[in-house]
């Protein structure tokens, strides 16, 4: 797997990054069109690299290295259950959001009964993890409500916490946004801001500073998203795709395909909304699933980057730096960039506390890692406890015995909607997915599937099956 850098540039001075994504600063020498995708040319790097390298000198071939982490495998095990009652998660994360968050004295417990897409064992409360001869333990002092630790490229979980537990996302749910409208909006397009593109925004929101009146290529509105989790750039980026409604509708959608069930998305942005609700495994499938777009990566993975500021007629429009609010990238607050990191996203929000999403590269082995509302009172706890948790993950990848599987999408595993039946032999399977008190999600029968049950009768007629390995398909770049 090649090791890729990016060259110190303009509009991305982190340099020294390991990192399966192809490089993902623009070029030294500029495009005439802000907004405009430019990219440098990589180069094979020793399997580790320091934290801190010697500026690189620039170069002038503006190509893409072919990235391997486009095609997952993934394994599909077929499963039959039914049950007869149904009371959905989102109940039973109720609870979560009227805590008030991670300083609340009655923190909630995780539910009892929770979704088992990717595994049976991710559905059980608490650690899950089979370590196996030489493979290290746990880190100590894990504070996260809820984490998990996978191989990005296998989708293996090495390890979990409360995998399924419904939880605000904050600004994670980000993720979701852009591997939703990213295909939608090409990057070069131009857009003036009216004053109706930033309305309902919530109070205290993170903006990057985009300003009525002013005009912005969608490159520059991501690079606000990604960089500095702006609501501002969020809710013109969608206005764009027909607003914000018809745009929570399309996250919504893909993440049922994604079959991502825990998740129901209220606002665009991860704003704290009554009854908005993801998990550590869903996060983990939607940064796994937006790192197969070019975009996204480059978005992502950038630390600094140059953003318009408002043009004054006769005058050259000026810009002005924003940094990437993901400590574990830029270095920022006391802590120290880690070594292979390429993104993804983090968010905080009263209710939901810090959430992270991480994704980091050592030789072959690509570990992806989400950290949920740390009740550690450190400031930086959710970084800390997403680096111990990727030093764990490269230790033990290939020691440990996997506790489940990060699912592919419905779509890419080519599996019928749920309701569909065949005979096991052919490796289909009809599921019934849980009801959520939401909205109804539909399942296919990728990965292990059972149903929560609260207040009612669990029966289950019957579960069995075998394994179907297969490709992950390239998606289609926008």
């Amino acid at each position: 797997m090649n090791q890729l850098h990016a060259p110190k540039a303009s509009r991305n001075q982190d340099t020294g990054r390991l990192s399966f994504m192809p490089p993902v600063s623009p070029s030294a020498r500029p495009s005439g069109r802000r907004g405009r995708g430019v990219w440098a040319s990589s180069r094979r790097l020793p399997d580790f690299l320091p934290e801190t390298l010697a500026p690189r000198p620039r170069l002038s071939k503006h190509t893409v290295a072919p990235c391997t982490f486009s095609v997952v495998s993934a394994v599909k095990k077929t499963a039959v259950t039914v049950a007869s009652t149904a009371v959905l998660s989102l109940l039973a994360a109720a609870p979560a959001w009227a805590s008030g968050g991670a300083d609340a004295t009655d923190a909630p417990k995780p539910p009892a009964h929770t979704s088992s897409v990717g595994g049976a064992r991710l559905a059980v409360p608490g650690t899950q993890v089979s370590l196996a001869g030489g493979a290290p333990a746990l880190p100590k002092k894990l504070t996260g409500r809820s984490w998990i630790v996978s191989d990005a490229e296998s989708g293996d979980v090495l390890a979990a916490h409360n995998a399924h537990w419904p939880l605000p996302p904050a600004s994670t749910l980000k993720m979701l946004f852009a591997d939703t409208l990213l295909p939608k909006l090409p990057s070069g397009e131009q857009h003036k801001v009216a004053a109706a593109d930033l309305k309902g925004m919530g109070a205290g929101s993170s903006l990057v500073g985009v300003k009525e009146n002013q005009t912005y290529s969608v490159h520059d509105l991501w690079l606000g998203v990604f960089l500095r989790s702006g609501n501002d750039a969020v809710h013109v980026l969608a206005a764009m795709n027909g607003g914000v409604p018809r745009t929570v509708q399309q996250m919504q959608q893909h993440a049922i395909d994604l079959q991502a069930l825990d998740t129901h998305v209220v606002s665009p942005d991860g704003y704290d909304m009554p009854g908005q609700v993801s998990s550590a495994y869903d996060l983990s499938l939607f940064a796994r699933s937006g790192l197969q777009n070019q975009d996204f990566r480059e978005y992502c993975s950038t630390a600094t980057a140059q953003f318009p500021g408002a043009a004054k007629k006769g005058k050259k429009r000026p810009s002005f730096q924003i940094q990437n609010t993901d400590r574990l990238l830029s270095g920022a607050h006391g802590m120290t960039p880690y070594p292979g990191i390429a993104g993804v996203k983090n968010g905080y929000t009263t209710n939901a506390g810090n959430t992270y999403t991480g994704v980091a590269q050592r030789g072959s082995h690509v570990i992806l890692v989400t950290v949920m509302n740390p009740s550690a009172k450190e400031p930086n706890a959710v970084y800390k406890e997403a680096a111990s948790l990727l030093d764990w993950g490269f230790a033990a990848d290939g020691k440990v015995t996997p506790v489940g599987k990060l699912v592919p999408p419905k779509s890419a595993a080519g599996t019928k909607q749920a309701g569909s039946s065949s005979s096991p032999s052919t490796g289909k399977v009809a599921a019934t997915a849980p009801a959520e008190a939401t909205a109804a999600h539909s399942s296919s029968g990728v990965g292990t599937t059972s149903l929560a049950i609260i207040g009612g009768v669990l029966v289950v007629l019957a579960a069995g099956g075998f394994f179907v390995n297969r490709r992950w398909p390239r998606r289609p770049q926008p």
